[in-house]
């Protein structure tokens, strides 16, 4: 079954619509999707490691793009945000957002978009909290950019190595990434 699935992702991705499709999922996971890009980019980079910077690139724009809505939906449609933050385990209100931004500002949106915490809630706790904009923009493009790039660089210098051990031990590897994700998701509501 997990050697069907690998299969398939690596299928996605080197088929001719996965650069649309890396777009779509990056821009809707900015503001409303909950699987992150790098589930589509990780494989293409290792399918097509020529490609690694060009898909980064796309990757950080539809990111950005994504995160604009995500900041659109905080900052015109507070109710939705609120409930959309409520949704992702965040019902500390809108005061409550207001004064992390106040505390914290740039520094939420710096570490949080470098991570795999899931960037829409940065984008819509920023235009609830009315953030300035183009410092939300230019954190977003160096964040995003950095970990995407980073991450394109990573997979480009070691990938096909690291591709020949995860072929060999795929069971291993997926309970591993099994594990790492639940310490996450784990560590992501403790916060």
């Amino acid at each position: 079954m997990l050697r069907q699935l690998y299969d398939r992702v690596f299928d996605l991705a080197r088929s001719r619509h996965a650069t649309k499709a890396l777009a779509v999922v990056s821009f809707a996971e900015s503001s409303f999707f909950p699987i992150p890009p790098d589930v589509m980019l990780a494989p293409m980079i290792l399918a097509r490691p020529d490609r690694a910077y060009f898909y980064a690139a796309v990757c950080t724009v539809a990111s950005v793009l994504g995160g604009i809505l995500g900041y659109a939906i905080g900052y015109f449609l507070t109710d939705l945000g609120l409930a959309m933050m409520r949704l992702l385990g965040h019902s500390d209100g809108l005061a409550q957002f207001r004064a992390w931004f106040d505390q914290w500002g740039l520094w939420v949106i710096l570490i949080k978009g470098l991570t795999p915490i899931p960037y829409k809630l940065v984008t819509i706790a920023s235009g609830l909290a009315a953030f300035s904009f183009p410092v939300f923009i230019a954190a977003s493009v160096a964040t995003r950019g950095g970990r995407f790039f980073l991450e394109a660089w990573i997979l480009k210098r070691w990938g096909p190595a690291m591709l020949a051990q995860v072929e060999k031990r795929l069971a291993l590897w997926s309970v591993i990434g099994l594990v790492a994700l639940v310490g996450l998701i784990v560590a992501v509501k403790l916060l």
